[in-house]
């Protein structure tokens, strides 16, 4: 009898608990999706990428309809900001400033490899752990935190707001 007793009076806080993670979820995809509104920086360059989804990958390509993955993010940035980067990951990596995992930002690139110094991969965060990038299976958007890829770091080659 106690165990019903007990039971039944943690379904309403379960209940509660259930209630307000969507709550919370909800209104952080709201406040997320108000800050692609409010940036129309970071909606150029996301837009512009979104264009190219679907071009085939190719080794040393640079646009307008093959990329290898640094071409894909430096094309995509000229394109839409006129903001010049380095042409390969690694330099992009090197000559831009870098983030923390917990400050990055959508528009910011994010970086695979073996360590810091020996980058293989980049591609441009979109938010919500995803990112837009050209590889062997063309541009495609895809999870940053995938079993294939190692994430080794986060720079912002430009600060995407009204103050650009």
């Amino acid at each position: 009898m106690t165990h019903k007793v007990i039971k039944s009076a943690f379904k309403p806080v379960l209940l509660f608990v259930a209630l307000f993670a969507f709550a919370v979820a909800a209104y952080s995809a709201a406040t997320s999706a108000s800050a692609d509104s409010s940036d129309p920086a970071y909606s150029k360059v996301y837009n512009e990428a979104k264009k190219h989804l679907g071009s085939r990958y190719v080794y040393g390509a640079v646009g307008p309809t093959n990329f290898d993955c640094s071409g894909f993010t430096k094309y995509v940035y000229k394109k839409s900001i006129q903001k010049s980067i380095p042409r390969t990951a690694q330099a992009q990596y090197n000559g831009t400033k870098k983030v923390s995992k917990s400050n990055v930002q959508k528009g910011d690139l994010v970086y695979f490899g073996g360590s810091k110094h020996s980058i293989s991969h980049v591609g441009m965060y979109i938010g919500n752990g995803r990112m837009i990038d050209s590889q062997n299976r063309g541009v495609i958007t895809e999870n940053v935190y995938s079993p294939w890829w190692h994430v080794v770091g986060f720079s912002r080659p430009t600060t995407l707001s009204y103050d650009d």
